[in-house]
């Protein structure tokens, strides 16, 4: 039997105290995490009229939010501190704070805004379980919101939202809470309809305007001038996504109209990264299969009066398209234009080269995207696929519409930056008589401190601050893949968000943590001491010759296999571990407790200690758990390297300059020696290294060689080594 806590979400009282301190505890270095299952009713079931159900790996049961603190506290005291002295707030914060009559809250609240006063803290100089307690019942009680707001009681006020902005874990819960209640109601919605005539409304709470099933037809347009980054993935799973949900197909074409950026290179890599997140197209098509229709259709355009050939001077229309004023050339009768078009531009003369072609909307529109757009332009360049035989190309906003129509396309699915655009994909499709699209419209992902623009990421490899497109500080699929991300955990992100409109700055914690539930059950955990001042550790009673051991490489999962573990009289903790004293009594993980009788120390530097195996000892009454290793020839060197991000602010604004906001130091590597199994990984292999976080394997170990891993991260704010995540 394992741990399992069941929230009832619906529950007069949300117990987020309890709901906060097991996100502690899962977001801990303990191996252990304890599952959450959220139910959409006042209680967590029939038998148990209660917010929470409790079960331990024992079989004990709390349904009592005071219990169940008081046990978690006792089981992980390293992560859900002061026991002892928080039962107090505890108790306060569980029995007077919930109320929803503030006469009865207010002499409360004036003595914790006392007791407040000059404290960061309830207690001491770091989160307790009191804080935990006493945060979550008010983030609990609706009337709170508006009492915190008015700093009524400014302590508390602070104290709440010092707690909410310095350690994400208090809010990340109650986002646990919400969005799992959230994806409920779609559950039960989803499930009430079931015995109703199939109208497959399994669409994320949307319906796709005239979608039937069986027919509906998407398709992901990338453009093969780069590779593939996490905004493009998104388009493409979501498309997928509605395709399959209403029996219907999905279209992957190359947007290849451009000759200038686009290599066979980046198509190749599009498609191995589609391939590799599960996004199968039942077509793969181009573009430049389209390019004879869509010149034809651009022909037809200029016969019926509404596009005209304009040499106007780049900046000169763009200034007259941002003012509203009419070209001089708007008027050139279909003749000239016919002429203009057919011979000059597509033969690539110099005086085709001067124009280009424009749609005849309404110069003076509102919407600017109506003002007589470009729709086709020269380009020289040889076409990776058509070679020299055309020397002009349709722009995107041309093409898209006449091809999804051409090609059956039912359903356009694009990000709502393309929403201005929108009337422009209509009157395209209109004026030339084709079969109209429906458009829906859903948020870009965006990440903080990240740039997803193909030419800046472009400018980044140019530049050489990267190694490639698949350098691990990269937003691109390959990039995220090299530095740890699952496709499991990419896809379950984009289907968390969803198609939902609303455009948001992303935390990379919020995709890592969702990461960190795939990787956890099956990362096999290991042990590595930093190289930098280990100290070594002599254990007096130890064995008198190093034995190996075979342990299980996950305790709560035999599946992932066996390890070897080497036990010897010699061993060595980190520095940051040996801040011990004469006769403390700590625990040795996978080992048994110790009891320290000896520590050398150089100013603030330990260099040597010597202790006692004491393997009677209880390791529950001990506040240290630290790890080891075998100070023997068999531990290997290995190199952990953890990343920033290469921006130094969160949201670059329009008239920004990318350049002067570069991260001085991205990059950081850590020496370290590992247990004997590491020297058997593969490049690709994730792992945990106990205590420390989990890792990527870029480059396996060779004789000679360290092991070169990276680190992954799990969703919290600062990384071990001081890069932000």
């Amino acid at each position: 039997m394992s741990f399992q806590l069941t929230v009832a979400g619906k529950a007069a009282a949300i117990p987020y105290p309890t709901l906060i301190a097991v996100f502690f505890v899962n977001s801990s270095d303990t191996d252990v995490s304890i599952p959450v299952e959220f139910v959409d009713d006042k209680s967590v079931d029939k038998k148990t009229p209660s917010a929470i159900k409790l079960v331990t790996p024992s079989g004990e049961t709390f349904i009592d939010q005071l219990d169940a603190l008081d046990y978690l506290a006792q089981t992980f005291p390293q992560v859900l501190l002061e026991k002892s002295k928080s039962q107090e707030w505890v108790k306060l914060a569980l029995e007077k704070f919930y109320t929803k009559n503030f006469k009865d809250l207010a002499t409360d609240l004036e003595k914790l805004d006392a007791h407040l006063n000059f404290r960061s803290y309830i207690i001491g100089y770091q989160v307790t379980l009191a804080d935990i307690a006493l945060w979550g019942v008010l983030r609990a009680n609706p009337i709170m919101a508006s009492v915190l707001k008015s700093e009524t009681y400014p302590n508390v006020s602070r104290w709440y939202n010092f707690l909410s902005q310095s350690d994400s874990r208090f809010d990340k819960s109650a986002e646990l809470l919400t969005n799992s209640l959230n994806e409920l109601k779609k559950a039960a919605k989803s499930a009430k309809g079931s015995g109703k005539k199939e109208t497959h409304k399994a669409s994320f709470e949307i319906d796709l305007p005239g979608a039937e099933v069986g027919k509906v037809v998407t398709r992901f347009p990338p453009e093969p001038s780069g590779y593939l980054h996490i905004g493009h993935a998104k388009a493409a799973i979501l498309n997928e996504y509605f395709a399959h949900a209403y029996k219907g197909k999905l279209i992957i074409r190359f947007d290849d109209t451009n000759p200038t950026k686009e290599k066979v290179e980046f198509q190749d890599s599009i498609i191995e990264d589609l391939e590799l997140l599960g996004v199968k197209g039942d077509r793969i098509t181009y573009s430049s299969d389209y390019f004879q229709e869509m010149y034809d259709l651009a022909v037809k355009l200029i016969k019926d009066g509404k596009a005209y050939c304009d040499d106007t001077p780049t900046e000169k229309m763009r200034e007259e398209r941002m003012v509203g004023d009419a070209s001089a050339r708007r008027d050139r009768s279909v003749e000239e234009n016919l002429q203009i078009f057919t011979e000059e531009m597509k033969n690539g003369t110099e005086e085709g080269l001067k124009n280009c072609l424009r749609a005849k909307i309404d110069y003076k529109a509102l919407n600017k995207a109506l003002r007589d757009p470009v729709i086709y332009r020269c380009n020289l360049t040889p076409h990776h696929r058509t070679g020299t035989e055309w020397k002009m190309y349709p722009i995107y906003d041309f093409c898209v519409p006449v091809v999804d129509s051409i090609e059956g396309i039912t359903h356009s699915l694009r990000t709502n930056e393309y929403r201005d655009r929108n009337p422009q994909y209509e009157w395209i499709q209109k004026a030339l008589g084709l079969r109209p699209v429906a458009i829906w419209d859903f948020g870009r992902v965006n990440f903080v401190r990240t740039l997803l623009s193909k030419r800046k990421l472009q400018w980044f490899v140019d530049k050489n601050y990267v190694s490639n497109w698949d350098d691990p500080r990269f937003p691109t699929v390959r990039g995220v893949r090299r530095r740890g991300m699952t496709v499991e955990g990419l896809r379950n992100f984009i289907m968390a968000q969803g198609p939902s409109k609303n455009i948001i700055n992303l935390d990379w914690s919020v995709i890592w943590a969702l990461n960190k539930k795939v990787i956890d059950p099956v990362a096999p955990r290991f042990t590595a001491i930093e190289t930098e001042n280990a100290v070594p550790v002599k254990l007096l009673n130890g064995p008198s010759e190093p034995h190996t051991e075979s342990k299980p490489k996950h305790k709560k999962n035999p599946e992932v296999g066996t390890k070897s573990v080497v036990y010897a009289n010699q061993v060595l903790i980190d520095q940051e571990d040996a801040d011990l004293t004469e006769g403390e009594e700590v625990t040795f993980m996978d080992w048994g407790n110790v009891i320290v009788s000896k520590v050398v120390k150089e100013g603030d530097i330990v260099k040597s200690i010597e202790a006692n195996l004491h393997l009677e000892g209880d390791f529950r009454k001990t506040s240290k758990k630290l790890t080891w290793l075998a100070d023997t020839k068999d531990k290997i060197d290995v190199d952990l390297v953890d990343f920033d991000h290469l921006i130094t602010k969160d949201k670059l604004e329009e008239d920004d300059n990318f350049e002067d906001f570069i991260t001085p130091e991205t990059e950081f590597h850590t020496k370290a020696f590992a247990d004997l199994n590491v020297a058997h990984l593969r490049s690709g292999d994730i792992i945990q290294f106990e205590r420390k976080g989990y890792y990527r394997v870029d480059v396996p170990y060779e004789e000679g060689k360290p092991a070169v891993l990276f680190s992954i991260p799990d969703g919290k704010t600062v990384s071990r080594y001081g890069a932000k995540k």
